[in-house]
């Protein structure tokens, strides 16, 4: 048997006459760009999250960038930002001239609250907080750090969609929630696409004029903005699987809840979640723990077996951002956040996919626990 680590087409063919409707009734539109359907997902996704707006955006790199900009995150402003995120979060901070401070994860792999504070200086401007693997952050604790110090709070949500900290959505927390709509995503487009949710009306105006070259009025340039629009198409087939997010999401818990249940073997460390944060199971992300001292090395061969056995993995991420060659200038060295670095050394995310059947991963489980 050979199991891939992510699969596309089953979540595609589970409704594929709706998405082909979808599609066609663009086409056959004659309207492709900034039109009724980025309107309609537009309204429908700020109704799912809970948010006063939504503004759909061509990616989840753009969200946070443009989200930065317009808050006026900028040259001299430091943001923390936990050490293990994906590098395209810290790249929304640097592309606006503002420093990342690297604040470490904690057990359940988001930023850590109880270290934050030490962090803050005289130069911190915000927190950007990263829902990572689709689990919840502790938003309760973060936000009444921010208001103690007069912080501003952006919320990566690009694995979050649909996840929830005590009844109230990841995106609805902080002054901006940030979205993307990668193909493998819980809520995926069929290409590139993204979102904010924000509850400020004037935020929502300034997000529509800066994604479309800083025109409120088509040829009339309010301010220097840039071309980040959701097209058409990307929106139309957002919304019909919007319909079914909380069917798909409550799948992947099923699939994720018979891993923990059945995987036996003690050289994977499952992962945990935080009381009362929901995880949506972006990923299921395991690490390979023993008392080999090189972690990576031990790593590697546990994925060796797992290919000879027809199981596809995938390490989410291999190198924390504050080691890598576009982070060099920072000055970080091996050692500087120890944890994320161990995370980095050891993480595996397990196959999981919408559509994966019980013989499927009762096979992945069967070969682990034969590790």
């Amino acid at each position: 048997m050979n199991i891939l680590p992510n699969r596309l087409d089953r979540p595609f063919k589970q409704h594929q006459a709706e998405y082909e409707e979808a599609a066609l009734r663009v086409l056959r539109s004659g309207w492709y760009v900034l039109g009724n359907e980025v309107l309609a997902f537009e309204k429908e996704f700020a109704a799912y999250v809970g948010a006063e707006f939504c503004v759909g955006l061509a990616n989840g790199l753009e969200a946070i960038k443009i989200a930065f900009s317009l808050l006026g995150v900028g040259q001299g402003d430091e943001v923390i930002v936990q050490a293990n995120a994906y590098i395209a979060c810290v790249m929304g901070i640097t592309m606006n001239g503002a420093t990342p401070v690297f604040v470490e994860p904690d057990e359940f792999y988001n930023l850590d609250a109880a270290k934050i504070e030490a962090a803050i200086t005289s130069k911190t401007k915000a927190i950007l907080v990263v829902h990572l693997y689709g689990q919840a952050s502790d938003m309760k604790a973060i936000t009444e750090i921010a208001r103690k110090h007069n912080l501003l709070v952006v919320e990566d949500c690009a694995q979050s969609h649909g996840a929830k900290q005590n009844g109230k959505m990841t995106g609805t927390f902080g002054e901006v929630g940030c979205f993307s709509f990668y193909p493998s995503k819980n809520l995926g487009a069929f290409g590139d696409a993204g979102a904010v949710t924000v509850n400020d009306g004037k935020l929502n105006d300034d997000f529509r004029v800066y994604r479309n070259y800083g025109s409120e009025k088509r040829y009339y340039n309010k301010i220097v903005g840039t071309n980040s629009r959701l097209d058409e198409i990307q929106s139309a087939m957002l919304r019909v699987r919007l319909k079914y997010l909380d069917e798909m999401n409550a799948e992947r818990t099923r699939l994720c809840e018979n891993y923990l249940k059945n995987i036996k073997n003690e050289r994977f460390m499952l992962p945990k979640v935080k009381e009362g944060c929901e995880s949506v199971w972006h990923q299921f992300v395991v690490r390979i723990e023993d008392k080999i001292e090189d972690k990576i090395e031990n790593r590697d061969k546990c994925i060796e077996y797992l290919n000879g056995k027809g199981v596809g993995t995938i390490i989410h991420y291999p190198i924390p951002p504050h080691l890598s060659e576009a982070y060099a200038y920072l000055g970080h060295k091996k050692g500087s956040f120890p944890i994320a670095e161990r995370y980095a050394d050891t993480v595996l995310s397990l196959p999981l996919y919408n559509g994966m059947t019980e013989e499927e991963q009762n096979y992945v489980i069967d070969v682990i626990n034969s590790y």
